[in-house]
């Protein structure tokens, strides 16, 4: 198709997956909020399986330009990788605003919380038990997706396999520590402002997580079906952006909230 056009760019296709899309993710939203006032989950799970379904139809069409019809200019693949770089400066600024509710709290007590920080009955975390183990692991997946990303710009296909699965099981172990993490919390998300801001900062920090093992499982399967190159990789690229962007953030989580806030 592009070797019949006077320009570099990819005008798309007709898709009706963005507008299902939408759909689903309005149905998503109004199932939440019926699930937390009546209790019932049935329109979040048809909902949840909608937004997956368009998803997959979507991400796959966009696969199939790229990859077997050619359409991933070098004019094309420079817009992704602006876009990628402007989605991850949006993420930036939607954790600076946590940040800035925790410094805001912490740095301003007041009477109601006793004074103090943590609050008067808060029993934080031992930044130094399951908090550094956390640390470890992601320093560590970091390394490992490093090591993919420069496996496939030597075209080594068996190590940058290795370097993923390494990568996406230590991004399943974070997940999985966490979990245990909140299970042990000795206070609640109604807990003062601290409980607050601790469980929705790293609470959506863990969904970051999920979402970036989630990117980077789709391009493991990519990458060992033969869909990448030393010189076309960009979908593997913003997955390891992405995974260098959670691990920047859980520093800073771990530094400020659970070190110095403690």
């Amino acid at each position: 198709m592009t070797s019949h056009s006077n320009h570099p760019y990819h005008l798309v296709e007709k898709s009706p997956w963005p507008i299902i899309t939408s759909f689903g993710v309005f149905f998503l939203l109004t199932g939440l909020a019926k699930w937390f006032h009546t209790y019932s989950f049935n329109l979040v799970f048809m909902s949840l399986i909608m937004v997956s379904f368009c998803s997959y139809q979507w991400w796959r069409d966009i696969c199939r330009e790229g990859t077997l019809q050619g359409l991933h200019t070098m004019k094309v693949i420079s817009g992704l990788r602006y876009g990628m770089i402007l989605f991850i400066i949006s993420e930036i600024f939607f954790f600076f605003s946590f940040f800035w509710a925790f410094f805001h709290s912490s740095l301003n007590t007041t009477m109601e919380i006793g004074l103090m920080w943590p609050p008067t009955g808060i029993e934080a975390f031992n930044p130094f038990k399951i908090p550094l183990l956390n640390t470890i692991v992601l320093l560590v997946s970091g390394v490992s997706v490093t090591w993919a990303h420069n496996a496939i710009l030597q075209g080594l296909h068996t190590q940058a396999v290795q370097s993923m699965v390494i990568t996406i099981s230590l991004g399943i172990y974070f997940t999985l520590l966490q979990i245990f993490e909140y299970f042990e919390a000795p206070f609640t998300i109604s807990d003062s402002v601290y409980g607050s801001i601790f469980f929705v900062a790293t609470g959506f920090h863990g969904l970051h997580v999920i979402v970036g093992s989630l990117f980077l499982s789709v391009n493991l399967l990519r990458l060992v079906i033969g869909q990448f190159s030393s010189y076309h990789h960009f979908g593997l690229e913003a997955a390891i952006w992405y995974w260098h962007f959670v691990d920047v953030v859980w520093l800073f989580l771990f530094v400020f909230i659970y070190w110095w806030g403690s």
